[in-house]
C-alpha cells in the first residue's frame, strides 16, 4: 500500500516541509478543519520511514505499517482524552477505564502523559531510525504540561524529534515555540475544496463551506452531524425572529459557534461589507446596531469560555435565542 494523504491540498506542504525543515521540532499552526492533525502524523511517518527515499513516507515499509497500525515502538501520539476516539487513536484499555469511570474525559493534555513522553524521548530508539513525538492540539497543555515538555525541547536527545499541532499558537508559551519551527496552515483553495467535498458525496457543499469558514475537513464534519444548508441559510432571520426552534437538538458548543457567526457576519454586515458564513441574502435590509452586536459578541465569548459546563441545554438554549433576538431586533425586515 503506497502512502497518500487524505487530503490532497495537504501533498505539496508535506513535500516543501520535508525539504526545509531543519532542527528536531515543528510547529504546526492554524486551523483544524484543514487537516493538521493528519499532515502532522504524516510528517511523523516520514521521520520513521525506512525507505531510501527521501520525500514522503513510502507507505509500504514495515515501519509504515506499524505507523498504519498505531503499534510503532517509536512514535508516541499525544492527545487530550476527549480527542482521542474521535482520531482513532483510543487503545482499548483506555476506552475500557473511561467506560468504567463516571469522570468526563479530559480536554487537556496531563502533566503525567507529559512525563512518560520525556522518559519515553530519552530512550534510545528501537528500529533505529528516530524517536517521534506527536503533540497535538498542543494548546491543550497546561502550563505545568508545557514546562514538563521545554526541558527535553531546548536539550533533545540525539534521536528525538516533535511535531506539535495548534490552532492557537499565541497560548503556547514563547520558549515552546522559539524551540520549534514554523509552519502556518491555510484553508485550501475554494475550488479545490470544494471538488473534494463534491467527491465525498456532499450536495450543496459550497453553503456549508462557507458555514465552515473555508475549511473543508469541518464543512464534511457539519454534514455528517446532520446540518441542513437550507436551515444553515435561513438562522439569522430565524433568530430575529425569536424561533428557539431553530437551534433544538444542537450541542451547547455548535450552537454557540454558530451564532458567533451570525454576530460576525451581522457585523460586516452593518459595517459595510460581505459577510463571510452565510448568504448576504439572508442579511438583506437589516439595519443592525453596530454597539448592540458589539455587546452580543462580548456575551457570545463569555458562554463560550464555558460551554462545557453542564448546563441544561434547553434552557440555556432559550437564553441564547433570546439574546440574538434582542441584539439583531433592530436588523428586521422593513
Amino acid at each position: 500500500m503506497s502512502f497518500s494523504l487524505p487530503y490532497p491540498w495537504l501533498e505539496a506542504t508535506l513535500r516543501g516541509l520535508l525539504a526545509t525543515h531543519r532542527g528536531h521540532a515543528v510547529l504546526l499552526a492554524g486551523p483544524q478543519g484543514v487537516g493538521q492533525f493528519e499532515l502532522a502524523l504524516a510528517l511523523a511517518q516520514a521521520w520513521l520511514c525506512e525507505s531510501d527515499a527521501p520525500a514522503p513516507p513510502c507507505g509500504v515499509c514495515t515501519s509504515c505499517g506499524l505507523v498504519r497500525s498505531h503499534t510503532h515502538p517509536d512514535l508516541v501520539v499525544l492527545l487530550p482524552e476527549a480527542l482521542q476516539e474521535e482520531l482513532g487513536w483510543g487503545s482499548a484499555e483506555a476506552e475500557s477505564e473511561a467506560k468504567a469511570s463516571k469522570a468526563k474525559p479530559s480536554r487537556e493534555i496531563k502533566v503525567d502523559a507529559l512525563r512518560r513522553v520525556v522518559e519515553f524521548a530519552q530512550q534510545t530508539s528501537s528500529r533505529g531510525v528516530a524517536k517521534v513525538v506527536l503533540v497535538h492540539p498542543a494548546e491543550r497543555m497546561n502550563a505545568i504540561s508545557a514546562n514538563t515538555l521545554l526541558k527535553t525541547l531546548e536539550e533533545p536527545p540525539g534521536q528525538a524529534r516533535f511535531v506539535l499541532s495548534t490552532e492557537a499558537i499565541d497560548a503556547l508559551l514563547p520558549t515552546i515555540r522559539s524551540r520549534c519551527q514554523h509552519l502556518r496552515l491555510s484553508p485550501p483553495e475554494a475550488g479545490t475544496a470544494l471538488q473534494w467535498l463534491q467527491a465525498q458525496g456532499m450536495p450543496n457543499a459550497d453553503v456549508l463551506l462557507a458555514a465552515a469558514g473555508g475549511q473543508p475537513v469541518t464543512a464534511l464534519q457539519l454534514k455528517q452531524q446532520g446540518l441542513d444548508a437550507a436551515a444553515w441559510l435561513q438562522l439569522p432571520e430565524r433568530l430575529v425572529k425569536g424561533e428557539v426552534a431553530a437551534l433544538a437538538g444542537w450541542p451547547v458548543p455548535r450552537a454557540v459557534d454558530a451564532l458567533q457567526k451570525v454576530c460576525h457576519d451581522a457585523m460586516c454586515v452593518a459595517g459595510g461589507a460581505p459577510p463571510r458564513y452565510f448568504s448576504s441574502e439572508g442579511f438583506r435590509s437589516m439595519r443592525a446596531s453596530i454597539d448592540d452586536l458589539a455587546a452580543w459578541s462580548r456575551e457570545l465569548r463569555r458562554v463560550a469560555r464555558h460551554e462545557e459546563h453542564p448546563w441544561n441545554a434547553g434552557l440555556l438554549l432559550e437564553s441564547l435565542v433570546s439574546q440574538a433576538r434582542r441584539a439583531l431586533h433592530s436588523a428586521t425586515y422593513e
